[in-house]
């Protein structure tokens, strides 16, 4: 193990409840984020479910406990040198990941901490949500977000010590490869910690993501929430109509107040809910017409969560992009992440942009758009982000949905087209 491995904490383990737990360094910034709101927020109401992580240290471990350090740095210089392509590597990378094996002490310590936290929710077998945590993620200089997997509902020691190895391997996903390249950062310098949540039963609800400015226009004083049914997951990645809501924040001090100024129903046409035993953990399922028809939160909810946007934007001194769910069973609300804003508080402050088409030619196809630009070049429909090869610099990319392993084709891509 390198020297710089061997310094600070050892534990395998901590809580987010544990001040230590509010270390990027140790845990990544999702993780981080999750025990400073356990923290500090509580007292003002936000509501964030209890859990546990594995640390850096613990990834170091499970690295130097299969020799893992050689063979990581042999493939990354392979495709540096263009000897290997980028879907080549990181298959291969994530296969190596999966397939190794648990340091013991690793294994023991999450096993523990897993029947602890069945303990302090007085059940067993509890449900719980994996989610990766790379350590420099979220940094002003460095945002990660997406790139890494999350688990849902994962019960039992197995599937969990399974589904920690996974979330090591995709540390290696394609899209985190490629951004580590292009930003300068260190493959073997970067850990990945594995945040344990209590599951929020959102899938006999709802979830969404919030945004603490307006992501279109950066305007600081209003808060954009998403809502879909089921878990989370669809909203994430983009495939899912959502509903979308609007509140104005200055006015959320005063209870005789609504200040929703624009709600929009989403057509809600899947969501992912548990599968039963047997099966996958979760599933997707087509909505009902009564879901599609009427909107996913209520009007105190909506004001409720706007209201924890905006405690959670002052104690970060930053605009934040959140993560919400809903408990089916409890009714109760839950902030299941949070980490900057990286859109619109990146923009060029005092830059404006306008575009126009002068020459219009016959119109193919509409639909909605994302982004203030226009494009042109060549089309490339491409079903798999494995037909990287295939793409040429400046296409215009056509495909059915993207996710993070697209990002290296986006990136070289003039324009993008999704079902």
């Amino acid at each position: 193990m390198k020297e710089s491995r061997r310094r600070g904490d050892h534990a395998m383990v901590v809580w987010f409840d544990d001040e230590r737990a509010q270390d990027v360094a140790l845990v990544g910034g999702k993780n981080a984020s999750l025990a400073e709101m356990i923290a500090t927020l509580a007292d003002a109401g936000v509501a964030v479910p209890a859990g546990f992580a594995t640390t850096a240290a613990a990834y170091w471990e499970f690295l130097a406990h299969n020799d893992l350090d050689d063979e990581i740095a042999a493939r990354i210089e392979r495709f540096k040198a263009g000897k290997a392509g980028l879907a080549t590597t990181g298959r291969g990378l994530r296969k190596l990941l999966v397939g190794a094996e648990l340091p013991p002490r690793l294994r023991e310590a999450v096993v523990a901490a897993y029947a602890d936290l069945g303990t302090r929710l007085g059940r067993s077998s509890v449900d719980v949500a994996v989610r990766s945590s790379a350590t420099a993620e979220d940094l002003p200089e460095a945002s990660f977000a997406g790139q890494q997997e999350t688990f849902l509902n994962v019960r039992g020691d197995e599937p969990l010590l399974d589904a920690c190895r996974r979330c090591f391997a995709s540390l290696f996903t394609d899209r985190a490869i490629s951004y580590r390249e292009n930003h300068g950062f260190d493959h073997l310098k970067v850990a990945l910690s594995v945040g344990v949540q209590r599951m929020v039963r959102s899938d006999t609800a709802g979830s969404g993501v919030m945004f603490s400015v307006d992501t279109e226009t950066g305007f600081p004083d209003l808060v954009l929430i998403t809502a879909a049914w089921g878990l989370g997951e669809t909203v994430v990645q983009g495939s899912v109509d959502p509903d979308e809501y609007m509140v104005f924040k200055p006015l959320l001090d005063d209870p005789a107040l609504l200040p929703i100024v624009e709600k929009s129903l989403g057509r809600k046409g899947k969501k992912l809910v548990y599968a039963a035993r047997g099966e996958k953990p979760t599933r997707l399922q087509k909505t009902t017409k009564k879901e599609r028809g009427r909107y996913v939160l209520d009007d105190d909810e909506i004001l409720r969560l706007a209201r924890w946007a905006r405690i959670i934007e002052a104690h970060y001194g930053r605009p934040m992009d959140m993560e919400w769910a809903k408990d089916g069973e409890t009714g109760e609300l839950a902030i299941v992440q949070a980490r900057p804003e990286t859109v619109q508080s990146r923009k060029e402050a005092g830059a404006l942009k306008t575009y126009r088409i002068r020459h219009k030619g016959k119109r193919l196809l509409t639909g909605l758009s994302i982004g203030e630009a226009v494009a042109a070049g060549e089309v490339c429909r491409l079903l798999d982000a494995d037909e990287i090869e295939r793409f040429a610099p400046g296409g215009i990319l056509v495909t059915t949905m993207t996710d993070p392993d697209w990002v290296p084709i986006m990136k070289k891509a003039a324009g993008i087209i999704t079902d």
